[in-house]
């Protein structure tokens, strides 16, 4: 087990640590695959730790409702398991948090292990030596818990991503604009137009879609919420119609979107979250976009992953385009 011990300091390093130590870490023989759906978490601890100050306190930070999406969906999906039911069928499971309080634990501390009865696992434990002070220490540290989550969940989808390719794709991303994420083989090249590309994953009922396109690089006032969602509604209107008569995608106007500069697989970048809409028509879902600059800075590359899933919950839709999206590199990139 590895062991944190916390400050807002040294965060971004404990994540780095995790991110080191998962990807150098072997078993000394195959585990079991897990178990569970994508974005829910068994939660190990004694029924009156789940019903009382414990218990709020993951929920309040680990179920806490999910921004941007159509419908109220929790960040994650959690249940409890007493310590006595958690048999083999539960420890299997992906995510795993373990609530452990004991009166010779000198102080709180978070730590957390990879793959223990299973693979790709996590397993985080809470040790406190009283329930007030793990409730404490659980909202204080509450991004780091679920930083830890999302890598976990993202991982996997890239891993799965990387092992199930549909090479042709990324190859034909890479030779237009210098870049690529990694595609499973159930996408699809949709559409391609100048300095545009539609790649898609569409059953009966869902629609998971990847847009990217670029445009000429002017200055940093192009990186703003303003500017993208204008640049977003020009070229959707001209390659994304919908289902009637002059009907086409659009950025949802009444919401204002989540904006923020960050660093995504070791690129920098801003990313864009919101809804989107179509005028005309009664379609919409949510979408994340990220916009970078070129290494030879002389264009902008957006790429996009939206959803349209009218009969279910978004949030795992939303999750898988996300991450492969976040798997975008410019491992291929010749200067023009």
């Amino acid at each position: 087990m590895k062991r944190f011990d916390f400050s807002v300091i040294i965060t971004i390093a404990v994540i780095s640590l995790f991110t080191a130590i998962s990807c150098n870490s072997t078993t000394e023989q195959s585990k079991q695959d897990i178990s569970g759906k994508a974005g829910e978490i068994a939660v190990v601890a004694a029924k009156d730790q789940w019903e009382a100050e414990p218990g709020t306190a993951i929920r309040d930070i680990l179920a806490a409702e999910c921004d941007y999406l159509p419908q109220k969906e929790p960040l994650y999906s959690l249940f409890n398991v007493p310590p006595q039911s958690f048999n083999k069928v539960f420890q299997v499971h992906r995510n795993i948090l373990m609530v452990k309080i004991n009166d010779d634990q000198t102080e709180p501390q978070i730590s957390y292990a990879n793959d223990v009865w299973a693979q790709p696992q996590l397993v985080v434990t809470i040790s406190a030596k009283s329930e007030l002070e793990a409730a404490d220490y659980v909202r204080e540290h509450g991004k780091v818990l679920v930083d830890l989550y999302e890598k976990a969940e993202r991982d996997r989808v890239i891993a799965n991503s990387i092992q199930f390719e549909e090479k042709s794709l990324r190859e034909y991303v890479n030779a237009r604009v210098g870049g690529s994420p990694y595609f499973p083989t159930v996408y699809s090249l949709k559409k391609q137009a100048t300095d545009f590309i539609w790649i898609s994953y569409e059953t009966s009922f869902t629609n998971q879609g990847i847009f990217i396109y670029n445009f000429p690089f002017e200055g940093t006032f192009q990186l703003t919420p303003e500017y993208l969602v204008a640049k977003r509604d020009e070229v959707l209107q001209e390659n994304v119609p919908a289902t009637s008569d002059n009907s086409y995608m659009i950025t949802n106007p009444t919401i204002i979107p989540g904006f923020k500069t960050r660093k995504v697989n070791g690129l920098q970048c801003v990313e864009l979250r919101s809804l989107w809409d179509t005028h005309n028509d009664f379609m919409g879902g949510p979408f994340v976009q990220r916009a970078y600059i070129t290494p030879d800075q002389r264009e902008i590359v957006v790429i996009e992953g939206f959803v349209y899933a009218p009969k279910y919950n978004k949030r795992n839709y939303l999750r898988q385009v996300d991450y492969i999206i976040s798997s975008f590199s410019w491992d291929n990139f010749v200067k023009k």
